[in-house]
């Protein structure tokens, strides 16, 4: 029996399925009608009203023109003040260069800083994209694991210190928050990696979209804040598009702390690497400058939703493991104790109708987990929960 739904949060948890199903966009667009989508990383909530009202304006008054941007987009400037305001990071502006989204500021910095056949350390689970990129570009993977602990998800610095010196990598694609596992680095972790990148002289590409998706009890603290020589060796990524649901504005920001990539940046042909749309600009600084009120509801919702699927996956399927997000809107679930016959995200797409992702694009020994996005109503994730409860046999609540 599914519980009655509440009254919820206005503009999160009054969901409309036939308007979610009409969108063009991959999540709702790509599975068949009566399936429930909780696999690509979108939210289905309604796009911030700061932002609605920031790109009707611009569009209302036909400004669709060339921008007058002679020392670089108004993003360099707003990014140095929210990473000050936020974090206490003093980045600078002149070093902040616009792209038109994450994949492509850690390909173009992997182009520029890596050649064919380099070492490439990478934390393991990690975001499919990243490691299909690294295996595209013929960069060999340096696989980290991370380590599932009873007190969640971990690090092993040991081995990222061993991989790192067996393999003569020079460079390690931090994720951090972590995704697929919800995981905020703590200032003691973050201090490991950076005397290991010391020590090793590594180049640490660091992602941090998922920052201001972070709980309350735990604490993002950018990498390049961490001292100076983290500063001079960290290329940070990253962009509004997942903390306000504007992936589809092509939209992103990279901060380079080397002076030798910056300036190999700079020496590329000013347009072969695509410009950045002006009205994405313009949802950038609308999310940053005005979209804080709604980002504090968005996180109530989110922490809500993150304890449901806690709930449930204790009560009704004990065998998972599952541990509580530190940050993001993604549950990342071992069924592997469940002993299934075939990948659960088949399972329950078969048996639940509700689309997951997870298993091999996660990277090595990720068969038996399944990543499930949280960042629906109350009514909607409680739909979800109940179909991959009954999908993997769980317990009647």
């Amino acid at each position: 029996m599914r519980p009655a739904p509440a009254r919820g949060i206005p503009g999160f948890d009054h969901l409309d399925l036939d308007r979610l199903r009409g969108r063009g966009s991959v999540k709702w667009h790509r599975p068949e009608r009566d399936v429930l989508p909780a696999w690509v990383a979108d939210m289905d909530f309604p796009t911030p009203p700061p932002v609605v009202a920031a790109l009707h304006e611009a569009v209302d008054r036909h400004d669709l023109g060339y921008p007058d941007w002679p020392d670089g987009s108004p993003l360099r400037s707003a990014f140095a003040k929210r990473m000050a305001e936020r974090h206490g990071w003093a980045a600078s502006a002149h070093r902040v260069r616009e792209q038109t989204d994450l994949i492509q500021c850690l390909q173009l910095v992997l182009h520029l800083a890596t050649s064919d056949g380099d070492a490439v350390a990478v934390q393991i689970p990690n975001y499919p994209p990243f490691l299909s990129t690294l295996r595209t570009m013929s960069r060999r993977i340096v696989p980290i694991p991370m380590k599932d602990t009873d007190d969640g998800w971990r690090m092993d610095f040991a081995a990222l210190d061993t991989a790192v010196k067996r393999s003569g990598c020079k460079t390690i694609v931090l994720v951090n928050p972590h995704n697929p596992t919800g995981r905020v680095l703590t200032p003691d972790e973050l201090g490991e990696i950076a005397a290991i990148a010391r020590r090793h002289d590594l180049l640490v590409i660091s992602d941090e979209i998922h920052a201001e998706l972070t709980y309350t009890a735990h604490r993002h603290i950018p990498f390049a804040s961490l001292s100076d020589d983290a500063a001079r060796r960290t290329v940070t990524v990253t962009s509004a598009t997942k903390a306000f649901n504007l992936a589809a504005i092509r939209c992103a920001v990279t901060h380079y702390g080397p002076d030798r990539l910056l300036a190999l940046r700079d020496a590329q042909p000013p347009d072969l690497y695509g410009t950045v749309s002006p009205l994405g600009v313009i949802a950038t600084l609308a999310a940053w400058e005005h979209g804080d009120a709604w980002q504090r509801d968005l996180l109530t919702v989110l922490d809500r939703n993150r304890r449901r699927i806690r709930d449930v996956v204790r009560d009704r399927l004990p065998l998972i493991r599952h541990h509580l997000p530190e940050a993001t809107y993604l549950a990342w679930l071992d069924t592997r104790p469940l002993g299934l016959d075939e990948p659960p995200v088949e399972k329950v797409l078969r048996d639940g109708r509700v689309l997951l992702d997870g298993g091999a694009p996660f990277g090595p020994d990720t068969e038996g987990f399944v990543r499930l996005n949280f960042a629906t109503s109350q009514q909607v994730l409680d739909e979800i929960l109940g179909r991959v409860v009954d999908a993997l046999g769980g317990q009647e609540g």
